[in-house]
């Protein structure tokens, strides 16, 4: 059986539908998936056990804050730790060579993905710079005066 031009031209179309569908099908994959890291989930943590190569209280690339840069057993990740008064309000500190945990886990930020910690630790020292929600945690506290003076006493 012999094609004509017409048919010919008609699978071709065809076919670049059909290419065309599935290329926008895994673009909408893609941002499904990363729609679903947008938000902290518990069941999604994981944790990184490393060494601290670099840490930068006030880092250049995005999400602003502090960033520490840890060395895995599968390579370098950088952690993203949120306000670096948190950790200095809870004395702290990160030096290149130390040991470290990491809770956390990858959120979606732009196009690409960070690994956001929630637990920060070294030796038996740890701090939470993320609440259960993945919202930051401050080192100021937010209760007033007045309700200071109202939980005296209470236990």
């Amino acid at each position: 059986m012999k094609l004509t031009n017409k048919s010919k031209t008609g699978i071709l179309v065809l076919g670049l539908a059909l290419a065309f569908c599935l290329s926008a099908g895994a673009q909408q994959t893609k941002q499904a998936d990363l729609r679903t890291l947008q938000f902290y989930d518990l069941g999604r943590e994981g944790s990184l056990i490393g060494t601290v190569v670099k840490y930068e209280t006030a880092s250049k690339l995005p999400p602003i804050g502090a960033h520490v840069l840890v060395q895995t057993a599968s390579g370098r990740v950088d952690v993203h730790l949120g306000n670096a008064r948190v950790l200095r309000a809870n004395h702290f500190e990160l030096n290149p060579g130390d040991s470290i945990r990491i809770i956390g886990e990858n959120l979606a930020f732009g196009d690409n993905t960070i690994f956001a910690a929630r637990i920060v630790q070294k030796g038996t020292q740890a701090v939470a710079v993320r609440n259960a929600k993945g919202f930051l945690t401050t080192s100021v506290t937010t209760t007033s005066q007045a309700q200071i003076e109202a939980l005296r006493g209470v236990r």
